[in-house]
């Protein structure tokens, strides 16, 4: 029987064509999500457990993992991929959304860690893979908390890395570009959105499809365990920044 994977965030984007694709080769899947309707809609089949979970509630987080190891062993691989992007200028945006970004963005990131680090060091195996994005290594106007989020991704992924390494436990970072998943509908700020939309344009009104993040993010984990890709970054030919 093949391993544990848990990933955050599958009920939809990247989530949930990584569900759809580690499914179609056997995986069992802890699925989580805020919304778990959503995942029930993906036809899944085989081992697979659906919990609802907020990745800020690291409670949640806890019991569901706890869940699915009783049946399905250790979790082996976690895909921390649960995100939220709140695009709009610092002197315009509302506290509040700065705090869901970080929130969701790092608290979510080192909660799940925290959860499944112990156990991955004491075997000696095991594979975490953070969802980041290219706004975690370079600017972009009207996402600057956004920006500030993912930088903490890159830095608390290469950190860890490190802490771990010698314990073989890989700690993995893929960065996507703009893609076409369902991240802008929660944004407010119509201005904001109105020029991400015309700057989406430029690369001809299509960005990068989730299905090929999800293939990269497959090819990583399937990496013998003493090779860690540390970083992917991947994103629509036509995205020039």
């Amino acid at each position: 029987m093949k391993a544990l994977i848990v990933i955050t965030g599958a009920s939809s984007g990247f989530g949930a064509a990584m569900a759809k694709l580690f499914n179609a080769s056997g995986y069992p899947l802890l699925l989580l999500g805020r919304h778990i309707e959503k995942i029930n809609t993906l036809n899944l089949t085989g081992d697979v457990m659906i919990k609802k979970a907020d990745v800020t509630k690291q409670a949640e987080l806890a019991s569901a993992i706890q869940a699915a190891e009783a049946v399905y062993g250790p979790t082996d691989l976690l895909i921390n991929n649960a995100g939220l992007m709140l695009l709009g200028n610092v002197w315009q945006q509302s506290p509040a959304e700065w705090q869901t970004m970080l929130d969701t963005n790092v608290m979510g990131v080192l909660n799940g860690m925290q959860l499944v680090l112990p156990q991955m060091t004491a075997r000696e195996h095991g594979t975490i893979i953070n969802v980041s994005s290219i706004a975690g290594f370079k600017a972009f106007q009207n996402h600057a908390a956004y920006v500030a989020s993912k930088f903490g991704v890159h830095g608390l992924t290469e950190t860890v890395r490190q802490e771990v390494a010698a314990k073989q436990v890989r700690i993995m970072l893929v960065a996507p570009g703009a893609a076409e998943t369902e991240l802008l509908t929660h944004v407010t700020d119509q201005h904001a959105l109105t020029e991400y939309e015309a700057w989406k344009q430029t690369m001809g009104g299509i960005t990068l499809d989730p299905q090929h993040v999800a293939e990269t993010v497959k090819f990583m984990y399937e990496m013998p365990q003493d090779v860690n890709i540390r970083e992917v970054d991947i994103a629509a030919t036509k995205q020039d920044s």
